[in-house]
Protein backbone atom coordinates (compact mmCIF):
# COMPACT_ATOMS: atom_id res chain seq x y z
CA UNK A 1 0.00 0.00 0.00
CA UNK A 2 1.60 3.55 -1.34
CA UNK A 3 2.28 5.44 1.59
CA UNK A 4 0.18 8.91 1.99
CA UNK A 5 2.55 11.51 0.79
CA UNK A 6 3.42 9.14 -2.16
CA UNK A 7 -0.80 9.49 -3.29
CA UNK A 8 -0.54 12.89 -2.83
CA UNK A 9 2.72 13.50 -4.97
CA UNK A 10 0.60 11.15 -7.54
CA UNK A 11 -2.71 13.01 -7.95
CA UNK A 12 -0.58 16.09 -8.23
CA UNK A 13 1.36 14.82 -11.12
CA UNK A 14 -2.34 13.31 -12.12
CA UNK A 15 -3.34 17.02 -12.07
CA UNK A 16 -0.73 18.67 -13.93
CA UNK A 17 -0.79 15.58 -16.68
CA UNK A 18 -5.08 15.51 -16.94
CA UNK A 19 -5.42 19.58 -16.78
CA UNK A 20 -7.39 20.78 -20.17
CA UNK A 21 -5.93 22.89 -22.46
CA UNK A 22 -6.64 26.13 -23.66
CA UNK A 23 -5.43 29.44 -25.66
CA UNK A 24 -2.47 31.06 -24.84
CA UNK A 25 -5.08 33.39 -23.09
CA UNK A 26 -6.66 31.55 -20.88
CA UNK A 27 -10.15 33.92 -20.95
CA UNK A 28 -9.81 33.74 -24.55
CA UNK A 29 -9.95 37.77 -24.55
CA UNK A 30 -7.78 39.60 -27.33
CA UNK A 31 -7.20 43.30 -27.67
CA UNK A 32 -7.03 44.74 -31.22
CA UNK A 33 -3.89 43.11 -33.05
CA UNK A 34 -3.02 41.26 -30.64
CA UNK A 35 -1.75 37.51 -31.73
CA UNK A 36 -4.45 34.93 -31.73
CA UNK A 37 -3.48 31.40 -31.42
CA UNK A 38 -3.50 29.18 -34.00
CA UNK A 39 -1.97 25.49 -34.34
CA UNK A 40 -1.67 22.91 -37.43
CA UNK A 41 -2.78 19.68 -35.89
CA UNK A 42 -3.39 16.82 -38.32
CA UNK A 43 -4.09 15.47 -41.72
CA UNK A 44 -5.56 12.15 -42.71
CA UNK A 45 -8.48 10.77 -45.12
CA UNK A 46 -11.50 11.84 -45.21
CA UNK A 47 -13.32 8.16 -45.02
CA UNK A 48 -11.11 6.82 -42.34
CA UNK A 49 -10.96 8.85 -38.65
CA UNK A 50 -8.63 6.85 -36.80
CA UNK A 51 -5.71 7.37 -40.23
CA UNK A 52 -4.68 10.49 -39.08
CA UNK A 53 -0.85 11.83 -39.34
CA UNK A 54 1.18 14.94 -38.51
CA UNK A 55 0.28 18.37 -40.50
CA UNK A 56 4.04 18.69 -41.39
CA UNK A 57 4.06 15.04 -42.82
CA UNK A 58 2.83 16.48 -46.18
CA UNK A 59 5.50 18.61 -47.59
CA UNK A 60 3.78 21.72 -46.57
CA UNK A 61 6.51 24.18 -45.48
CA UNK A 62 7.88 24.06 -41.60
CA UNK A 63 8.84 27.30 -39.49
CA UNK A 64 11.93 27.08 -37.82
CA UNK A 65 11.74 25.68 -35.56
CA UNK A 66 8.74 23.73 -35.56
CA UNK A 67 7.10 23.86 -31.24
CA UNK A 68 4.85 21.35 -30.24
CA UNK A 69 2.37 22.14 -28.00
CA UNK A 70 2.04 20.41 -24.58
CA UNK A 71 -0.66 18.23 -24.48
CA UNK A 72 -2.83 16.47 -21.97
CA UNK A 73 -3.00 12.73 -21.71
CA UNK A 74 -6.53 12.65 -23.44
CA UNK A 75 -5.25 14.83 -26.58
CA UNK A 76 -2.61 12.19 -26.69
CA UNK A 77 -4.76 9.30 -26.76
CA UNK A 78 -7.02 11.22 -29.14
CA UNK A 79 -4.67 11.51 -31.81
CA UNK A 80 -3.87 15.01 -31.51
CA UNK A 81 -0.37 16.55 -32.04
CA UNK A 82 -0.51 20.64 -32.55
CA UNK A 83 1.57 22.08 -33.43
CA UNK A 84 2.96 25.75 -34.23
CA UNK A 85 1.57 27.48 -37.81
CA UNK A 86 3.00 29.87 -40.20
CA UNK A 87 -0.15 31.58 -40.84
CA UNK A 88 -0.16 34.97 -38.70
CA UNK A 89 -3.38 35.85 -36.56
CA UNK A 90 -3.92 39.40 -35.40
CA UNK A 91 -7.46 40.11 -33.70
CA UNK A 92 -9.49 42.03 -35.74
CA UNK A 93 -7.03 42.24 -38.58
CA UNK A 94 -7.92 41.32 -41.88
CA UNK A 95 -5.55 40.05 -44.51
CA UNK A 96 -5.88 39.64 -48.33
CA UNK A 97 -3.94 37.50 -50.22
CA UNK A 98 -0.94 37.27 -47.82
CA UNK A 99 2.06 34.79 -48.66
CA UNK A 100 2.77 32.82 -46.04
CA UNK A 101 5.16 30.19 -48.12
CA UNK A 102 6.92 30.08 -51.65
CA UNK A 103 8.66 26.87 -52.25
CA UNK A 104 9.43 24.53 -55.16
CA UNK A 105 7.86 21.05 -55.12
CA UNK A 106 9.99 18.28 -56.11
CA UNK A 107 8.56 14.95 -57.84
CA UNK A 108 8.27 12.96 -54.73
CA UNK A 109 6.60 15.93 -53.26
CA UNK A 110 4.46 16.06 -55.75
CA UNK A 111 3.46 12.44 -55.27
CA UNK A 112 3.23 12.76 -51.88
CA UNK A 113 0.78 15.48 -52.23
CA UNK A 114 -1.36 13.44 -55.31
CA UNK A 115 -1.81 10.05 -53.10
CA UNK A 116 -3.33 12.26 -50.34
CA UNK A 117 -5.70 14.47 -53.15
CA UNK A 118 -6.66 10.86 -54.18
CA UNK A 119 -7.46 9.57 -50.90
CA UNK A 120 -9.28 12.90 -49.34
CA UNK A 121 -6.79 13.93 -47.16
CA UNK A 122 -8.24 16.99 -44.78
CA UNK A 123 -6.57 18.92 -42.54
CA UNK A 124 -7.53 20.20 -38.61
CA UNK A 125 -6.59 23.30 -37.50
CA UNK A 126 -6.97 24.79 -33.72
CA UNK A 127 -7.77 29.00 -33.69
CA UNK A 128 -9.10 29.91 -30.09
CA UNK A 129 -9.62 26.41 -28.88
CA UNK A 130 -11.92 26.25 -32.11
CA UNK A 131 -11.65 23.58 -34.41
CA UNK A 132 -11.44 24.28 -37.94
CA UNK A 133 -10.98 21.95 -41.29
CA UNK A 134 -10.54 21.99 -44.86
CA UNK A 135 -9.42 19.47 -47.66
CA UNK A 136 -5.74 19.77 -49.58
CA UNK A 137 -6.39 19.88 -53.16
CA UNK A 138 -9.30 18.14 -55.26
CA UNK A 139 -9.35 15.69 -57.62
CA UNK A 140 -11.45 16.03 -61.00
CA UNK A 141 -11.75 13.02 -62.55
CA UNK A 142 -13.10 14.59 -65.94
CA UNK A 143 -9.62 14.55 -66.88
CA UNK A 144 -9.74 10.67 -68.40
CA UNK A 145 -9.40 10.80 -71.95
CA UNK A 146 -9.74 7.75 -74.39
CA UNK A 147 -6.21 8.04 -75.14
CA UNK A 148 -5.42 6.66 -71.94
CA UNK A 149 -4.65 10.11 -69.61
CA UNK A 150 -5.73 10.22 -65.87
CA UNK A 151 -7.41 12.65 -63.64
CA UNK A 152 -6.38 15.71 -62.62
CA UNK A 153 -4.63 16.58 -58.95
CA UNK A 154 -4.99 19.99 -57.54
CA UNK A 155 -3.29 21.35 -54.74
CA UNK A 156 -5.37 24.50 -52.66
CA UNK A 157 -2.84 27.10 -52.54
CA UNK A 158 -5.29 29.69 -51.18
CA UNK A 159 -7.05 29.42 -47.49
CA UNK A 160 -9.84 31.57 -46.99
CA UNK A 161 -10.19 31.96 -43.22
CA UNK A 162 -13.89 33.49 -42.20
CA UNK A 163 -13.91 34.47 -38.40
CA UNK A 164 -16.78 35.74 -36.51
CA UNK A 165 -16.41 37.35 -32.90
CA UNK A 166 -18.56 39.59 -30.50
CA UNK A 167 -16.73 42.06 -28.15
CA UNK A 168 -13.42 40.73 -27.59
CA UNK A 169 -14.14 37.29 -27.98
CA UNK A 170 -13.84 35.11 -31.19
CA UNK A 171 -17.29 32.89 -31.46
CA UNK A 172 -16.61 31.07 -34.68
CA UNK A 173 -14.13 30.07 -37.60
CA UNK A 174 -14.57 28.77 -40.60
CA UNK A 175 -11.95 27.78 -43.10
CA UNK A 176 -12.04 26.65 -46.93
CA UNK A 177 -9.67 26.03 -50.04
CA UNK A 178 -10.13 28.02 -52.65
CA UNK A 179 -10.71 25.77 -55.97
CA UNK A 180 -10.46 28.59 -58.04
CA UNK A 181 -6.93 29.12 -56.85
CA UNK A 182 -5.06 25.47 -57.07
CA UNK A 183 -1.87 24.45 -58.45
CA UNK A 184 -2.34 21.79 -61.27
CA UNK A 185 0.15 19.20 -59.82
CA UNK A 186 -0.78 16.36 -62.47
CA UNK A 187 2.25 16.17 -64.36
CA UNK A 188 5.33 14.47 -62.42
CA UNK A 189 7.45 17.47 -63.06
CA UNK A 190 8.70 20.07 -60.33
CA UNK A 191 5.95 22.97 -59.38
CA UNK A 192 6.75 26.59 -58.06
CA UNK A 193 3.66 26.92 -55.75
CA UNK A 194 2.97 30.37 -54.09
CA UNK A 195 0.72 29.38 -50.74
CA UNK A 196 -1.87 32.74 -49.59
CA UNK A 197 -3.89 32.88 -47.07
CA UNK A 198 -6.70 35.29 -46.74
CA UNK A 199 -8.18 36.38 -43.02
CA UNK A 200 -11.53 38.21 -42.69
CA UNK A 201 -13.53 39.44 -39.70
CA UNK A 202 -16.79 39.73 -39.47
CA UNK A 203 -19.08 41.02 -35.81
CA UNK A 204 -22.10 38.72 -34.83
CA UNK A 205 -24.36 38.90 -31.95
CA UNK A 206 -23.54 35.23 -30.88
CA UNK A 207 -22.44 35.10 -27.02
CA UNK A 208 -18.97 33.26 -26.09
CA UNK A 209 -21.12 31.11 -24.01
CA UNK A 210 -23.09 29.70 -27.04
CA UNK A 211 -20.41 29.37 -29.53
CA UNK A 212 -20.42 25.05 -29.62
CA UNK A 213 -24.16 25.51 -30.32
CA UNK A 214 -23.28 25.26 -33.63
CA UNK A 215 -22.28 21.83 -33.14
CA UNK A 216 -25.34 21.21 -31.16
CA UNK A 217 -27.22 22.27 -34.08
CA UNK A 218 -26.11 19.32 -36.51
CA UNK A 219 -27.82 16.90 -34.23
CA UNK A 220 -31.37 18.75 -33.30
CA UNK A 221 -32.48 18.91 -37.56
CA UNK A 222 -36.05 17.35 -37.56
CA UNK A 223 -34.63 14.28 -38.83
CA UNK A 224 -31.89 13.24 -36.71
CA UNK A 225 -34.57 14.65 -33.67
CA UNK A 226 -36.93 12.53 -35.22
CA UNK A 227 -34.63 9.26 -35.03
CA UNK A 228 -33.93 9.92 -31.16
CA UNK A 229 -37.37 10.27 -30.39
CA UNK A 230 -38.23 7.01 -32.27
CA UNK A 231 -36.10 5.28 -30.75
CA UNK A 232 -36.81 6.50 -27.03
CA UNK A 233 -40.61 5.25 -27.78
CA UNK A 234 -39.52 1.92 -29.18
CA UNK A 235 -37.42 1.32 -26.15
CA UNK A 236 -40.52 2.70 -23.52
CA UNK A 237 -43.03 0.52 -25.81
CA UNK A 238 -40.65 -2.81 -25.32
CA UNK A 239 -40.52 -2.17 -21.33
CA UNK A 240 -44.13 -1.38 -21.27
CA UNK A 241 -44.70 -5.27 -23.41
CA UNK A 242 -42.42 -6.85 -21.12
CA UNK A 243 -43.79 -5.61 -17.99
CA UNK A 244 -47.24 -6.96 -19.24
CA UNK A 245 -45.54 -10.09 -20.16
CA UNK A 246 -43.94 -10.46 -16.67
CA UNK A 247 -46.92 -9.06 -14.59
CA UNK A 248 -48.61 -11.85 -16.12
CA UNK A 249 -46.24 -14.65 -15.54
CA UNK A 250 -46.54 -13.76 -12.35
CA UNK A 251 -49.46 -13.82 -11.38
CA UNK A 252 -51.03 -16.72 -13.34
CA UNK A 253 -48.25 -19.16 -12.98
CA UNK A 254 -46.01 -18.20 -10.32
CA UNK A 255 -48.37 -17.29 -7.89
CA UNK A 256 -50.33 -19.89 -8.87
CA UNK A 257 -47.62 -22.21 -8.14
CA UNK A 258 -46.89 -20.36 -4.53
CA UNK A 259 -50.45 -21.43 -4.10
CA UNK A 260 -50.20 -25.21 -5.48
CA UNK A 261 -46.92 -26.03 -3.92
CA UNK A 262 -47.99 -24.44 -0.22
CA UNK A 263 -51.78 -26.74 -0.29
CA UNK A 264 -49.81 -29.86 -1.99
CA UNK A 265 -48.15 -32.45 0.02
CA UNK A 266 -44.16 -33.63 -0.12
CA UNK A 267 -44.31 -35.56 -3.10
CA UNK A 268 -45.98 -33.23 -5.21
CA UNK A 269 -43.28 -30.46 -4.30
CA UNK A 270 -40.45 -32.62 -5.84
CA UNK A 271 -41.93 -31.03 -9.58
CA UNK A 272 -41.41 -27.67 -11.13
CA UNK A 273 -38.95 -24.97 -9.71
CA UNK A 274 -39.96 -25.42 -5.97
CA UNK A 275 -38.36 -28.65 -6.02
CA UNK A 276 -35.02 -26.93 -6.38
CA UNK A 277 -35.15 -25.22 -2.84
CA UNK A 278 -33.38 -28.29 -0.75
CA UNK A 279 -30.23 -26.84 -1.90
CA UNK A 280 -29.52 -26.94 -5.22
CA UNK A 281 -30.39 -23.10 -6.40
CA UNK A 282 -28.18 -21.46 -4.19
CA UNK A 283 -25.62 -23.75 -4.58
CA UNK A 284 -22.00 -21.48 -5.38
CA UNK A 285 -21.19 -21.93 -9.21
CA UNK A 286 -18.30 -23.48 -10.67
CA UNK A 287 -15.31 -20.73 -11.22
CA UNK A 288 -17.41 -18.52 -8.46
CA UNK A 289 -14.33 -16.11 -8.18
CA UNK A 290 -14.32 -15.41 -12.13
CA UNK A 291 -17.81 -14.49 -11.51
CA UNK A 292 -18.27 -12.78 -8.53
CA UNK A 293 -15.07 -10.63 -10.87
CA UNK A 294 -17.20 -9.84 -13.61
CA UNK A 295 -19.96 -8.03 -11.48
CA UNK A 296 -17.50 -6.65 -9.87
CA UNK A 297 -15.61 -4.93 -13.11
CA UNK A 298 -19.09 -4.92 -14.78
CA UNK A 299 -20.58 -2.81 -11.84
CA UNK A 300 -17.16 -0.57 -12.14
CA UNK A 301 -18.06 0.09 -15.88
CA UNK A 302 -21.91 0.71 -14.81
CA UNK A 303 -20.72 3.56 -11.84
CA UNK A 304 -18.34 4.81 -15.11
CA UNK A 305 -20.86 5.10 -17.58
CA UNK A 306 -23.36 7.07 -15.52
CA UNK A 307 -20.83 9.80 -14.41
CA UNK A 308 -19.86 10.27 -18.12
CA UNK A 309 -23.14 10.74 -18.53
CA UNK A 310 -23.61 12.87 -15.70
CA UNK A 311 -21.15 14.86 -17.23
CA UNK A 312 -22.11 15.60 -20.31
CA UNK A 313 -25.91 16.51 -18.82
CA UNK A 314 -24.35 18.98 -17.21
CA UNK A 315 -21.72 20.08 -19.89
CA UNK A 316 -18.58 19.71 -18.62
CA UNK A 317 -18.14 17.23 -21.60
CA UNK A 318 -19.00 19.08 -25.09
CA UNK A 319 -18.22 18.62 -28.97
CA UNK A 320 -14.48 19.33 -29.14
CA UNK A 321 -13.43 19.57 -26.32
CA UNK A 322 -9.66 18.63 -26.85
CA UNK A 323 -9.12 15.28 -25.33
CA UNK A 324 -11.68 16.17 -22.38
CA UNK A 325 -13.60 12.36 -22.72
CA UNK A 326 -10.42 10.50 -22.56
CA UNK A 327 -8.97 12.84 -20.11
CA UNK A 328 -12.03 12.20 -17.93
CA UNK A 329 -12.44 8.35 -18.77
CA UNK A 330 -8.70 7.64 -17.54
CA UNK A 331 -9.17 9.01 -14.95
CA UNK A 332 -12.37 8.16 -13.54
CA UNK A 333 -11.73 4.28 -14.18
CA UNK A 334 -8.67 4.77 -12.06
CA UNK A 335 -11.03 5.98 -9.35
CA UNK A 336 -14.03 3.77 -10.18
CA UNK A 337 -11.51 0.88 -9.24
CA UNK A 338 -12.76 0.54 -5.67
CA UNK A 339 -16.37 0.09 -6.86
CA UNK A 340 -14.76 -3.57 -8.36
CA UNK A 341 -12.77 -4.63 -5.21
CA UNK A 342 -15.94 -3.80 -3.17
CA UNK A 343 -18.37 -5.66 -4.89
CA UNK A 344 -15.98 -8.40 -6.18
CA UNK A 345 -15.10 -9.10 -2.24
CA UNK A 346 -18.45 -8.52 -0.89
CA UNK A 347 -19.99 -11.15 -3.57
CA UNK A 348 -17.14 -13.06 -2.45
CA UNK A 349 -17.77 -13.02 1.12
CA UNK A 350 -21.83 -14.05 0.77
CA UNK A 351 -20.54 -17.57 -0.15
CA UNK A 352 -17.11 -18.27 1.10
CA UNK A 353 -14.82 -17.14 4.12
CA UNK A 354 -11.69 -17.21 2.52
CA UNK A 355 -10.00 -16.61 -1.00
CA UNK A 356 -11.82 -12.78 -1.65
CA UNK A 357 -8.35 -11.68 -2.82
CA UNK A 358 -8.48 -14.15 -5.71
CA UNK A 359 -11.35 -12.41 -6.72
CA UNK A 360 -10.33 -8.83 -6.60
CA UNK A 361 -7.06 -9.75 -8.17
CA UNK A 362 -9.38 -11.56 -11.27
CA UNK A 363 -11.70 -7.85 -11.31
CA UNK A 364 -8.24 -6.07 -11.27
CA UNK A 365 -7.16 -7.76 -15.14
CA UNK A 366 -10.61 -8.75 -16.10
CA UNK A 367 -10.93 -5.76 -18.23
CA UNK A 368 -8.04 -4.03 -18.28
CA UNK A 369 -5.60 -6.79 -19.11
CA UNK A 370 -7.18 -7.86 -22.75
CA UNK A 371 -7.36 -4.02 -23.18
CA UNK A 372 -3.70 -3.41 -22.75
CA UNK A 373 -3.20 -6.85 -25.15
CA UNK A 374 -5.76 -5.13 -27.87
CA UNK A 375 -4.26 -1.54 -27.40
CA UNK A 376 -0.59 -2.81 -27.48
CA UNK A 377 -0.86 -4.29 -30.31
CA UNK A 378 -3.06 -1.36 -32.05
CA UNK A 379 -0.14 0.47 -31.23
CA UNK A 380 2.31 -1.66 -32.82
CA UNK A 381 0.04 -0.93 -36.42
CA UNK A 382 -0.23 2.84 -35.73
CA UNK A 383 3.79 3.35 -35.18
CA UNK A 384 4.20 1.10 -38.46
CA UNK A 385 2.01 3.85 -40.15
CA UNK A 386 3.44 6.73 -38.55
CA UNK A 387 -0.34 7.73 -37.47
CA UNK A 388 -0.47 10.04 -34.94
CA UNK A 389 -3.26 7.81 -32.89
CA UNK A 390 0.32 5.61 -32.10
CA UNK A 391 0.95 6.45 -28.36
CA UNK A 392 4.50 7.51 -27.22
CA UNK A 393 6.32 5.88 -24.86
CA UNK A 394 5.95 8.82 -22.60
CA UNK A 395 2.18 8.29 -22.59
CA UNK A 396 2.46 4.65 -22.02
CA UNK A 397 4.01 5.13 -18.70
CA UNK A 398 1.86 7.38 -17.51
CA UNK A 399 -1.23 5.63 -18.06
CA UNK A 400 1.00 2.52 -16.43
CA UNK A 401 1.40 4.67 -13.43
CA UNK A 402 -2.18 5.73 -12.83
CA UNK A 403 -2.86 1.93 -13.12
CA UNK A 404 -0.07 0.96 -10.82
CA UNK A 405 -0.18 3.56 -8.17
CA UNK A 406 -3.82 4.75 -8.16
CA UNK A 407 -6.16 2.01 -9.55
CA UNK A 408 -4.44 -0.98 -7.96
CA UNK A 409 -4.65 0.25 -4.74
CA UNK A 410 -7.76 1.71 -4.83
CA UNK A 411 -9.19 -1.96 -6.21
CA UNK A 412 -7.52 -3.64 -3.09
CA UNK A 413 -8.81 -0.57 -0.54
CA UNK A 414 -12.21 -1.20 -1.71
CA UNK A 415 -11.40 -5.20 -1.77
CA UNK A 416 -11.06 -5.12 1.71
CA UNK A 417 -13.38 -3.00 2.56
CA UNK A 418 -16.30 -5.22 0.82
CA UNK A 419 -14.90 -8.51 2.99
CA UNK A 420 -14.77 -6.61 6.10
CA UNK A 421 -18.43 -5.32 5.82
CA UNK A 422 -20.00 -8.01 3.98
CA UNK A 423 -23.15 -9.80 5.52
CA UNK A 424 -24.23 -13.48 5.25
CA UNK A 425 -26.03 -15.18 2.65
CA UNK A 426 -29.24 -16.41 4.22
CA UNK A 427 -30.28 -19.24 2.25
CA UNK A 428 -33.98 -20.54 2.18
CA UNK A 429 -32.29 -23.85 2.94
CA UNK A 430 -29.09 -26.41 3.21
CA UNK A 431 -26.97 -26.55 -0.01
CA UNK A 432 -26.89 -30.34 -0.84
CA UNK A 433 -23.55 -31.92 -0.67
CA UNK A 434 -23.72 -33.44 -4.25
CA UNK A 435 -25.71 -31.70 -6.92
CA UNK A 436 -28.37 -33.04 -8.55
CA UNK A 437 -28.67 -34.00 -12.24
CA UNK A 438 -30.44 -31.53 -14.88
CA UNK A 439 -32.55 -33.23 -17.54
CA UNK A 440 -31.89 -32.85 -21.00
CA UNK A 441 -33.43 -29.84 -22.11
CA UNK A 442 -35.73 -29.03 -25.35
CA UNK A 443 -33.58 -26.53 -27.38
CA UNK A 444 -35.26 -23.35 -26.56
CA UNK A 445 -34.26 -23.86 -23.15
CA UNK A 446 -30.68 -24.33 -23.56
CA UNK A 447 -28.11 -21.57 -23.17
CA UNK A 448 -27.80 -20.42 -26.96
CA UNK A 449 -31.53 -19.60 -27.70
CA UNK A 450 -31.83 -17.95 -24.41
CA UNK A 451 -28.75 -15.94 -25.03
CA UNK A 452 -30.15 -14.93 -28.20
CA UNK A 453 -33.66 -13.96 -26.93
CA UNK A 454 -32.12 -12.18 -23.88
CA UNK A 455 -29.74 -10.22 -26.48
CA UNK A 456 -31.74 -9.58 -29.50
CA UNK A 457 -34.84 -7.71 -27.22
CA UNK A 458 -32.56 -5.12 -25.76
CA UNK A 459 -30.63 -4.73 -28.78
CA UNK A 460 -34.44 -3.86 -30.69
CA UNK A 461 -34.40 -0.77 -28.31
CA UNK A 462 -30.95 0.61 -28.70
CA UNK A 463 -30.30 -0.58 -32.46
CA UNK A 464 -31.14 2.87 -33.73
CA UNK A 465 -29.09 4.55 -30.97
CA UNK A 466 -26.24 2.75 -31.89
CA UNK A 467 -26.47 3.82 -35.61
CA UNK A 468 -26.10 7.63 -34.34
CA UNK A 469 -23.07 6.70 -31.69
CA UNK A 470 -21.47 4.95 -34.19
CA UNK A 471 -22.12 7.68 -37.10
CA UNK A 472 -20.62 10.30 -34.54
CA UNK A 473 -17.41 7.95 -33.59
CA UNK A 474 -16.30 6.62 -36.63
CA UNK A 475 -17.60 9.40 -38.91
CA UNK A 476 -18.36 13.23 -38.54
CA UNK A 477 -22.15 13.30 -37.21
CA UNK A 478 -21.69 15.15 -34.14
CA UNK A 479 -23.22 13.26 -31.34
CA UNK A 480 -24.54 16.38 -28.94
CA UNK A 481 -27.68 14.71 -27.10
CA UNK A 482 -26.39 13.17 -24.38
CA UNK A 483 -30.19 13.72 -22.67
CA UNK A 484 -31.77 11.12 -25.24
CA UNK A 485 -28.51 9.29 -24.51
CA UNK A 486 -29.25 8.88 -20.80
CA UNK A 487 -32.66 8.43 -21.18
CA UNK A 488 -32.01 5.61 -23.98
CA UNK A 489 -29.50 3.96 -21.37
CA UNK A 490 -32.37 3.64 -18.55
CA UNK A 491 -35.14 1.70 -20.47
CA UNK A 492 -32.42 -0.81 -22.00
CA UNK A 493 -31.57 -1.15 -18.07
CA UNK A 494 -35.04 -1.75 -17.31
CA UNK A 495 -35.52 -3.99 -20.03
CA UNK A 496 -32.26 -6.06 -19.23
CA UNK A 497 -33.58 -6.66 -16.01
CA UNK A 498 -37.50 -7.72 -16.93
CA UNK A 499 -35.22 -10.01 -19.32
CA UNK A 500 -33.60 -11.60 -17.26
CA UNK A 501 -36.26 -12.23 -14.66
CA UNK A 502 -38.55 -13.84 -17.17
CA UNK A 503 -35.69 -16.54 -18.54
CA UNK A 504 -34.38 -17.07 -15.26
CA UNK A 505 -38.09 -18.39 -14.18
CA UNK A 506 -38.03 -20.37 -17.50
CA UNK A 507 -35.34 -22.15 -16.38
CA UNK A 508 -36.62 -22.77 -12.94
CA UNK A 509 -39.26 -24.00 -14.00
CA UNK A 510 -37.44 -26.97 -16.10
CA UNK A 511 -35.82 -28.29 -12.83
CA UNK A 512 -32.24 -26.31 -14.06
CA UNK A 513 -30.51 -25.09 -11.09
CA UNK A 514 -27.00 -23.92 -12.97
CA UNK A 515 -28.61 -20.28 -13.61
CA UNK A 516 -25.65 -18.28 -12.07
CA UNK A 517 -23.79 -17.83 -14.96
CA UNK A 518 -26.45 -18.29 -17.58
CA UNK A 519 -27.43 -14.95 -16.46
CA UNK A 520 -24.73 -13.29 -17.07
CA UNK A 521 -24.23 -14.48 -20.46
CA UNK A 522 -28.45 -14.25 -21.33
CA UNK A 523 -27.59 -10.27 -20.04
CA UNK A 524 -24.34 -9.57 -21.91
CA UNK A 525 -25.38 -11.09 -25.29
CA UNK A 526 -26.78 -7.81 -25.94
CA UNK A 527 -23.02 -6.99 -26.34
CA UNK A 528 -22.68 -9.40 -29.11
CA UNK A 529 -25.31 -8.10 -31.35
CA UNK A 530 -23.84 -4.71 -30.68
CA UNK A 531 -20.78 -6.46 -31.56
CA UNK A 532 -22.63 -7.96 -35.02
CA UNK A 533 -23.97 -4.36 -35.48
CA UNK A 534 -20.75 -2.79 -35.63
CA UNK A 535 -19.48 -5.13 -38.72
CA UNK A 536 -22.38 -4.19 -40.55
CA UNK A 537 -21.71 -0.60 -40.03
CA UNK A 538 -17.99 -1.15 -41.51
CA UNK A 539 -19.05 -2.89 -44.13
CA UNK A 540 -21.70 -0.45 -44.96
CA UNK A 541 -19.13 2.54 -44.57
CA UNK A 542 -16.59 3.69 -46.75
CA UNK A 543 -13.56 2.61 -44.52
CA UNK A 544 -10.78 1.03 -45.72
CA UNK A 545 -6.85 0.08 -45.28
CA UNK A 546 -5.69 -2.62 -42.17
CA UNK A 547 -4.93 0.81 -40.11
CA UNK A 548 -8.56 1.71 -39.71
CA UNK A 549 -10.15 -1.74 -39.56
CA UNK A 550 -7.52 -2.85 -37.10
CA UNK A 551 -8.36 0.36 -35.24
CA UNK A 552 -12.25 -0.10 -35.82
CA UNK A 553 -12.42 -3.75 -34.68
CA UNK A 554 -10.62 -3.27 -31.87
CA UNK A 555 -11.90 -0.48 -30.41
CA UNK A 556 -15.33 -1.81 -30.88
CA UNK A 557 -14.39 -5.33 -29.41
CA UNK A 558 -13.12 -3.30 -26.27
CA UNK A 559 -16.38 -1.30 -26.24
CA UNK A 560 -18.58 -4.26 -26.74
CA UNK A 561 -16.48 -6.25 -23.86
CA UNK A 562 -17.48 -3.63 -21.72
CA UNK A 563 -20.93 -3.72 -21.89
CA UNK A 564 -21.04 -7.62 -21.84
CA UNK A 565 -19.55 -7.12 -18.45
CA UNK A 566 -22.09 -4.03 -17.41
CA UNK A 567 -25.39 -5.98 -19.03
CA UNK A 568 -24.18 -9.20 -17.06
CA UNK A 569 -23.86 -7.71 -14.10
CA UNK A 570 -27.06 -6.14 -14.08
CA UNK A 571 -28.19 -9.37 -15.22
CA UNK A 572 -27.08 -11.40 -12.41
CA UNK A 573 -28.02 -8.68 -9.97
CA UNK A 574 -31.80 -8.91 -10.87
CA UNK A 575 -31.48 -12.65 -11.29
CA UNK A 576 -30.26 -13.75 -7.72
CA UNK A 577 -33.14 -11.35 -5.78
CA UNK A 578 -35.62 -12.39 -7.91
CA UNK A 579 -34.56 -16.16 -6.89
CA UNK A 580 -34.04 -15.08 -3.56
CA UNK A 581 -37.59 -13.30 -3.13
CA UNK A 582 -39.44 -16.72 -4.63
CA UNK A 583 -37.67 -18.79 -2.65
CA UNK A 584 -38.00 -16.60 0.31
CA UNK A 585 -41.88 -16.82 -0.64
CA UNK A 586 -41.59 -20.52 -0.22
CA UNK A 587 -40.09 -20.80 2.77
CA UNK A 588 -43.03 -18.21 4.41
CA UNK A 589 -45.83 -19.93 3.04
Amino acid sequence: MAKPHHLFLLLLLLCATLEFSSSSPSDHLYNVGELVPLFVNKVGPFNNPSETYEYYDLPFCTPDPIVRKKESLGEVLNGDRLSNALYEFKFLVDKIDETWCQKKLTIDQIATFKRAINRDFYFQFYLDDLPLWGFIGKLEEDGWTPGGGGPNYYLFTHVQFDVLYNGNRIIQVNAFGDPNRAADITKDVGVDVKFTYSIIWNATKVRFENRMDRYLRASLMPVHQQVHWFSFVNSIVIILLLIGLLALLYMRHLRSDLKKYSNANEEDNEVGWKSLQHGDVFRPPPNSSLLFAVVGTGTQLLILLCVLLFLALIGTLYPYNRGGLLNWLVLLYALSSVFAGYTAASFHGLFAENGWERSASLAAILYTGPVFVVASILNIVAISYRATIGLPFGSIIVILVLLTFLAIPLLAFGGVIGYRFRSKFQSSSATKRHPRDIQQLAWYRRTPFLMFIGGLVPFSAIVLQLHQAYASMWGYKIYTLPSILFATFIPVILIIALVSIGLTYIQLSAEDHEWWWRSVLCGGSTAIFMFGYCVYFYVRSNMSGFLQLSFFIGYNACLCYAFFLIFGAISFRVSLLFVRHIYHDVKRE
